[in-house]
């Protein structure tokens, strides 16, 4: 029971009902907003070793006054993490990097093959690189395409659009990069540059399925420690007689008792696609009972600010669950108050 009063998977339905408003607002409170926090993951890098790649594409470019690729090359295969910097330098992914390439070199990269290399550096930035002959050519490639891009300023557009080099460190070519790295940047442009790619962007990307996966992987751990059988689905599975899959069928997917959706958003927008999945199960769970046929309880484990934004949202969430929302705080509770009670 909490402390001011109980939350809609400890009371009858009738009384949800009745009072959606005032469970709408327990649901809010109870929301644990983790957005602040992220996983570091395995491809995390460290400063020092991001400022080790930095002097490495300084050092091989006299400061960059002098932009060859030769030179350039061989620096990021002794410090492969200069090629993160490079890449960071552009302002582009790795994929677009591997495009940008392919057709201004003729070199096909690949984009599997970018993200691949970007992986591995950022998981071993002293593995040295290039050192097969394909790997060689593309990286080869990369670089040149990286120095011919630098070398020269952002290419004019119109006014309704802007391009993607236009930036405090590369709108005037090797001028502006050589400026930026003597020091000649002022707080504001730094500021602005990081308005327009948010402070971890590249980092939150790449851990997205971590974050995704913390939420499920805290409920398998708790139908385990409760003993509860369950069938995990696996992305885009494909089951017979579902045309829409939860994230956990309770005991299976044949005779299900209970279906758990794990959802976690921090943007409102997402959560409303989200509060939308968790319905389309609730209506196949009603439209077996209407048929007179075992039906079973849809259950909803959310976490992240997104979903404590919109109040007709979580009213629907929690009308079409029964009342069985519950937060990440919550999830050691999921057993007791919904029919998995039943194998405890």
């Amino acid at each position: 029971m909490a402390a001011d009063g109980p939350f809609p998977f400890e009371v009858p339905f009738v009384d949800l009902a009745d009072r959606i408003d005032e469970y709408v607002e327990r649901v809010f409170r109870a929301l644990e907003s983790d957005f602040l926090v992220m996983p570091r993951g395995e491809g995390f890098i460290e400063f020092d070793a991001f400022a080790k790649g930095y002097h490495a594409v300084y050092t091989a470019t006299s400061g960059f006054e002098h932009l060859d690729a030769d030179r350039l090359f061989d620096a990021v295969c002794r410090v492969p993490i200069g090629l993160v910097v490079i890449r960071t330098i552009l302002g582009l992914s790795p994929p677009e990097w591997s495009d940008v390439t392919t057709l201004t070199t003729g070199v096909r990269i690949g984009q599997g093959f970018a993200r691949n290399l970007d992986r591995t550096i950022r998981k071993e930035p002293e593995a040295h690189i290039g050192r097969t002959p394909l790997q060689e050519e593309r990286i080869r490639a990369l670089v040149q395409t990286a120095c011919r891009l630098l070398r020269s300023p952002a290419p004019e557009t119109g006014e309704d659009r802007i391009h993607r080099l236009d930036k405090i460190d590369t709108a005037q070519g090797q001028e502006s990069l050589a400026k930026v790295a003597s020091g000649g940047v002022g707080y504001p442009s730094l500021l602005y540059e990081r308005f327009l790619g948010r402070p971890f962007a590249s980092h939150r990307d790449s851990v997205s399925e971590l974050v995704g996966g913390a939420l499920e992987d805290r409920i398998e751990r708790q139908l385990i420690a409760s003993r509860v059988p369950f069938f995990r689905t696996k992305h885009a599975e494909a089951l017979e007689g579902w045309e829409q899959n939860p994230d956990f069928f309770c005991p299976d997917y044949t005779t299900p008792v209970a279906l758990i959706e794990a959802k976690m958003t921090q943007d409102d927008g997402t959560a409303r696609d989200k509060v939308a999945r968790v319905i389309r199960l609730a209506e196949m769970r009603n439209s077996r009972e209407r048929r007179r046929e075992p039906g079973f309880d849809v259950i909803a484990c959310i976490a992240g600010r997104g979903f404590g934004v919109r109040k007709s949202d979580m009213k629907s969430l929690l009308l079409a669950t029964r009342g069985l929302v519950f937060t990440l705080s919550q999830v050691d509770r999921l057993p007791k108050h919904t029919s998995l009670r039943q194998y405890e």
